[in-house]
């Protein structure tokens, strides 16, 4: 990188005729290197924003701590356990919910929306109403767990 051959010569200023001797230059050029630190730098600034995952995923029976609250009074979507959808004591049509979210999600200011589950809902069946929930215009979900579960710290007993 940038390593080269220079002469040396014995008179300042003058150039010597013939064959000179000639010494490696002992010199680095470090620009090189600092420019490609820079693109390395601004690659990963741009590409450790989109390794994050979109949704946080807290399941029943949880230590995490509760979620900060709005002004406004926060929605509540609910999965029975036998797979009925209300929105806060309302029962929803599965066919009719995402219509409902986007009337809701057009008269609040904000985007967050709870989602309760029951224990015995199949995974896929909560993954559907995230779905519905994101496509009605609420893109800050966050899941409901009973307070005083396991902690992954914590010893088995």
């Amino acid at each position: 990188m940038g390593a080269g051959v220079m002469q040396k010569s014995a008179e300042s200023g003058r150039r010597r005729r013939g064959k000179g001797r000639t010494r490696p230059m002992s010199e680095i050029n470090v620009t090189p290197f600092v420019d490609v630190m820079l693109v390395l730098l601004i690659i990963f600034m741009v590409a450790a924003p989109l390794m994050t995952v979109g949704v946080p995923v807290e399941l029943p029976k949880t230590a995490a701590a509760a979620l900060p609250g709005e002004q406004e009074e926060p929605l509540t979507v609910t999965v029975t356990a036998q797979g009925d959808v209300m929105i806060q004591t309302t029962d929803v049509p599965r066919d009719q919910l995402v219509t409902r979210l986007r009337a809701i999600a057009a008269e609040r200011t904000g985007t967050q929306v709870f989602l309760r589950a029951d224990g015995a809902v199949p995974y896929a069946d909560v993954m559907q109403v995230m779905g519905a929930l994101n496509r009605g215009g609420f893109t800050n979900i966050g899941l409901v767990t009973e307070a005083g579960g396991p902690g992954l710290d914590a010893p088995d007993g």
